[in-house]
């Protein structure tokens, strides 16, 4: 008996449905145009056919992905018991090369970052249950190196926050005080590293993300200049805000892991320059200061809600890198710095939920890699699950919104001018010092709100951190936070802040007071 031959086609649900005459006369009317049914049936003819050509034909071509190089299995959600500061979001066991820089490292992956295969929150219930389909360049590139990961680091709640009690999965406490934050957005990852559970992991840093928690919790931790580490694979807030670096419990090893991940990544990410070149910086770390004049910033102390100790002791460590380590240490002054968080405020709200919120975590006008799986399952989340959004993500969308709406967002565009300004400010001073110096955030690690706290409360935990590290997420110079010590036995981070991809100099002067502090112990 022949075999019946079927229809040549087969019906298929288009990728993009026409719009009904309702919902273009709605869309018509949101944009304020006056239009006759007529006329919408004509454009209605016009957008149909567009879809059925060019959307259908997009949606039917391969979807470019990043490439996954090496086994693993999904993992699983840690116990209460095998997670004593709730800093893992998820355990899982990658295994990379045989041999590299970081054979031997176990290291824990911020959980904004994408790893093929293992579920990704982003500290967020619009993103749960999400598992990517790709890995991020830098945990390509940290597998390569020979580094084994060992699990996804929780985060606060799509990173909105510099505390570590937004995030869906419960706070992140602090391994030298479990009354105390860990500090965030890199919550889980500072706590992990310091309580001795990783040897190193991620962060991600777009208002002082990596230093605020490595300040709190006494580790180091390096926002690298801007573009110098690529992006890929990361969810986005801000397109001229991200970053990402590394974080350890000594300046070598974030040397050492900054070796790594840090590079041109082929055009996947326009933050980064071309002619990209990276240093082997583990090299370069002499502990030699003495050619060297250090300035200490001003405005980064004395502010609204500084700590007495904490400016002390910080000025008192950088006092030593010109008493037993040789340098030229004088104070400087930056008064923009002073304008810092004010400038950064818009950038922040109006550009990132247009890029995050608006533009499904990656916006548009940006010729890189878009995971467009991790844009579908954040749009259908957030959908979902906006009334789940914390206070501060909350905050974002309102004013945002408002500022859009009536005010055209002017002020996201005077305060990128405004940045550029600031940033010669600081080149400035930078052409008279090699470095600057001022504590990473004003006081010790804060505790945690109260319980249902009132709004004034939970944004000024949420927020109070970051005067004195936001302004260089504006001006992307690198800035480092390393311990001067601990007051009441909690840390004080110390930020040393260099000229654009002179991370050398940043290290070395940040090696330096690592081996005159540890010399007094």
């Amino acid at each position: 008996m022949a075999e019946s031959k079927g229809p040549e086609k087969l019906y298929k649900e288009p990728a993009v449905r026409v719009p009904t005459l309702s919902r273009l006369s709605t869309i018509a009317k949101s944009l304020g145009l006056e239009m006759e049914e007529s006329e919408l049936m004509a454009y209605r003819g016009a957008i149909s056919d567009i879809l059925a050509d060019t959307y259908q034909r997009l949606y039917e071509l391969p979807d470019p992905k990043l490439p996954v190089k090496y086994p693993r299995t999904p993992g699983y959600r840690p116990s209460p018991e095998d997670n004593p500061y709730n800093a893992w979001y998820w355990r899982c066991d990658i295994k990379g090369a045989s041999s590299g820089k970081l054979h031997g490292k176990t290291v824990a992956v911020k959980d904004n970052t994408c790893v093929a295969g293992v579920p990704m929150m982003n500290g967020s219930l619009t993103l749960e249950g999400f598992v990517p389909d790709v890995d991020a360049t830098v945990v390509t590139r940290i597998l390569d190196a020979g580094g084994h990961i060992v699990g996804k680091s929780c985060v606060e709640n799509l990173c909105c926050s510099g505390g570590s009690f937004t995030a869906a999965t419960g706070p992140v406490v602090n391994p030298h005080n479990k009354t105390r934050m860990s500090g965030g957005s890199s919550s889980g990852s500072a706590a992990l590293v310091a309580g001795g559970q990783v040897d190193m992991a991620t962060g991600g840093d777009q208002g002082g993300s990596i230093r605020i928690p490595a300040a709190c919790c006494g580790i180091v931790g390096l926002k690298p200049t801007y573009g110098l580490v690529p992006y890929t694979g990361i969810m986005p807030i801000e397109f001229t805000l991200d970053h990402t670096g590394p974080m350890a419990r000594t300046v070598y090893d974030t040397a050492l892991m900054l070796e790594v991940m840090a590079g041109y990544d082929g055009g996947l990410d326009p933050r980064q320059p071309r002619d990209l070149k990276v240093p082997e910086y583990t090299s370069l770390l002499t502990g030699k200061i003495d050619n060297l004049k250090i300035g200490i910033l001003k405005e980064g102390f004395g502010l609204k809600n500084s700590e007495a100790d904490v400016d002390k002791m910080v000025r008192e460590a950088a006092e030593q890198l010109g008493t037993a380590g040789g340098a030229v240490v004088e104070e400087v002054s930056v008064p923009m710095h002073s304008d810092g968080t004010q400038i950064f405020g818009p950038i922040l709200q109006i550009g990132g939920d247009r890029m995050m919120f608006e533009g499904a975590g990656f916006g548009t006008s940006a010729e890189m890699y878009y995971d467009t799986t991790l844009q579908e399952a954040f749009s259908r989340g957030l959908k979902c699950h906006s009334n789940d959004l914390s206070k501060s993500c909350k905050l974002v969308r309102l004013i945002a919104k408002y500022l859009h709406e009536d005010y055209n967002s002017v002020f996201y565009g005077k305060a990128q001018n405004l940045g550029r300004e600031l940033c010669k400010a600081y080149d400035a001073a930078l052409e008279k010092y090699d470095v600057l110096i001022l504590p990473t955030i004003p006081k010790k690690a804060p505790v945690f709100p109260q319980e249902n706290p009132p709004m004034e409360e939970y944004l000024e935990r949420a927020f109070e951190s970051i005067p004195n590290t936001s302004p260089t997420n504006i001006t992307g110079h690198p800035a480092l936070s390393i311990n001067a010590g601990f007051s009441d036995g909690l840390p004080v981070g110390m930020m040393i802040v260099g000229r654009k991809f002179d991370e050398v100099t940043v290290l070395n002067v940040a090696f330096a007071y690592e081996k005159i502090r540890d010399t007094k112990i």
